[in-house]
């Protein structure tokens, strides 16, 4: 019998459009064979179900089920694939906890944890992973810049401490570029970072784990052509990434061993994404986690499979088996 599996995507914040994107890769690479798939767009207090490119039917969230044409349907499993809140930051999985629904993320505290980019990266520098200097600062919290150049100096990055996809993000070359950058980055969240810049190579790397295996992904460098690795890169084209990286191998060795060590630390579940930068003395310093990473067709991680010689469709089935086993 098949399984009715529940893609959720979209989510409240800026990265929606991203997540349904993402959620339209799963959808075609989901095995028909195995499952019955349908996208889920939770948007708020309303969540659709939106089979069959229907306009949708709402969720009846005490146990996960819609009714369409007079026929109720209960998922077995959600997929989430929601960039952002509330599926990357651990609400949505609390939620599916509480309904009984196996699911492909990190369990709660993960979620919350590796959402927050100040409090993960203190929390993994304790456990002797190497990441940038960085204040954290709450709305109305007030900081000159000069105490920005005393403590972090010039260039720095300023951004929210939760988000993704570099909304809210801006590179901060001077004293007066800080005032806008931080009201650019309190529009997304009302905590924000200011973080030291580290010059170097910025690469990406894959992970994910079942009963069965552990898979670290080929690395990606990633070069854009954009001052930084911002959303133009990400989404428009306006980077180049190189998979395998141009890296020596024990510098691609290393930092899959550290993915790996990370994903056990912080103790993640599905398919993850670090992103690193190699500063000139080899060292390999961790800009973040991300959870939940985009699958869009662009994606790092749909790029990595492909040249791990893995098959995407073959990759969901085992993600999603290992919930039942």
């Amino acid at each position: 019998m098949k399984r009715n599996i529940a893609i959720l995507a979209g989510g409240n914040s800026s990265e929606r459009e991203i997540s349904l994107k993402s959620a339209d890769t799963i959808y075609k690479n989901l095995d028909r064979n195995l499952y019955n798939p349908c996208i889920v767009d939770v948007h708020r207090k309303l969540w659709l179900a939106l089979p069959d490119g229907s306009s949708g039917f709402p969720i009846d969230k005490n146990d996960f089920s819609y009714t369409a044409g007079g026929v109720r349907t209960v998922f077995d499993y959600a997929y989430v694939i929601i960039h952002g809140s509330p599926g990357e930051n651990g609400i949505l999985e609390g939620y599916l906890r509480l309904v009984d629904i196996p699911f492909s993320t990190c369990n709660v505290l993960a979620s919350a944890l590796t959402f927050d980019k100040y409090r993960l990266n203190r929390f993994l520098e304790n456990m002797g992973i190497n990441v940038a200097k960085a204040i954290l600062l709450h709305d109305g919290t007030k900081i000159t810049p000069q105490e920005i150049e005393e403590q972090l100096g010039f260039p720095c990055f300023i951004k929210p401490s939760a988000g993704g996809s570099s909304f809210g993000t801006t590179k901060v070359h001077r004293a007066t570029e800080v005032d806008k950058a931080l009201e650019m980055a309190f529009k997304e969240n009302s905590e924000v970072v200011v973080e030291s810049f580290l010059e170097g190579t910025e690469v990406t790397c894959g992970c994910f784990k079942t009963s069965k295996r552990t898979v670290t992904l080929p690395v990606t460098e990633v070069v854009p052509k954009t001052e930084f690795f911002d959303y133009d890169a990400k989404y428009n084209g306006m980077v180049s990434e190189i998979t395998p990286a141009r890296i020596p191998d024990s510098l691609r060795d290393n930092i899959q061993e550290m993915t790996s060590r990370i994903y056990d630390i912080v103790g993640c579940k599905g398919i993850i994404r670090n992103d690193y930068i190699i500063t000139a003395d080899k060292k390999i310093n961790l800009l973040e986690v991300n959870t939940t990473p985009g699958m869009t067709p662009t994606s790092f991680i749909p790029q990595q499979l492909k040249a791990a010689g893995l098959d995407l469709k073959e990759v969901l089935t085992e993600i999603i088996e290992d919930s039942f086993i």
